[in-house]
């Protein structure tokens, strides 16, 4: 269903418009949740795994052009439509190549839901900015990795930025949300393995780690790492040899090295 709209306040344009994030995740009604989808290659990836949409924003030219595979995937659902210099008003609206998808958040799976049949997940643990949680999900989704765990103070995967840096990694690779103690992996068979540089850390190569059958690969925030109490309880303190005087690496970074490295050969 094709809307031409002439104003941002267009009932029904709030969700692209003037909702914030949190409004949108709608934390006590999460079944009423939305989020926000950009690009016509990421909208395909979450259509494609199995992501409700709502309803879509584009420029006129891209409904006969870019959208249209989308909009016909979509069914009759609300397309709202203007020209460029409208929809240009809208917050980062020039960065998305024309085209926004509101869709519904599906209901968290359980962590045991989500490790099922796993051998190697990681653990983001009070990772708060939205670009590192976009590319440790396309690293873990490119490096095979089975699952992604959150701690709750960790940023949201389906924030709008997070998922266009992901490029649509977030809908490929299994997730969810961990409030548990981390040591609670321990009841579903893995050993735990904190990034972290301590005077205990193993080297990244060393190969017990390799050979774990089962291993979930705990990564830090960005300013203070890990918490002490992390590190403490892990059944390994892991290391990445570091060259020229630098101590570590951007959690993004050392994310794309520890997942490469641990990942289970075959």
């Amino acid at each position: 269903m094709i809307i031409n709209i002439t104003s941002l306040s267009h009932p029904g344009v709030e969700i692209f418009s003037t909702l914030t994030e949190a409004q949108l995740r709608s934390r006590l009604e999460p079944e009423k949740g939305i989020f926000i989808a950009e690009s016509p290659k990421v909208i395909r990836v979450a259509l494609q795994a199995g992501y409700k949409p709502l309803a879509l924003l584009c420029e006129n030219r891209h409904i006969q052009g870019d959208a249209e595979d989308i909009i016909q995937q979509c069914g009759d659902i609300p397309v709202y439509t203007g020209d460029r210099d409208l929809l240009a008003s809208l917050t980062g609206y020039t960065l998305t190549r024309g085209v926004l998808c509101a869709m519904r958040r599906p209901q968290p799976p359980t962590v045991q839901e989500v490790c099922q049949g796993a051998s190697r997940i990681v653990v983001i643990d009070g990772v708060v900015d939205t670009t590192n949680i976009g590319a440790i999900f396309r690293s873990a989704a490119a490096l095979g990795i089975d699952a992604v765990l959150l701690t709750t103070n960790s940023c949201d995967p389906l924030n709008r930025r997070s998922v266009r840096v992901s490029m649509g990694s977030v809908f490929l690779v299994p997730w969810t949300w961990i409030d548990a103690p981390l040591t609670s992996l321990h009841d579903l068979g893995f050993k735990t393995a904190a990034m972290a540089l301590t005077n205990n850390s193993v080297s990244i190569t060393d190969p017990r780690l390799i050979n774990e059958p089962r291993l979930a690969i705990i990564m830090g925030t960005e300013g203070d790492g890990l918490p002490h109490a992390t590190i403490a309880e892990a059944d390994y303190v892991v290391r990445i040899p570091m060259s020229h005087q630098v101590d570590s690496l951007n959690v993004a970074a050392a994310s794309a090295v520890a997942l490469w490295q641990l990942k289970r050969r075959e």
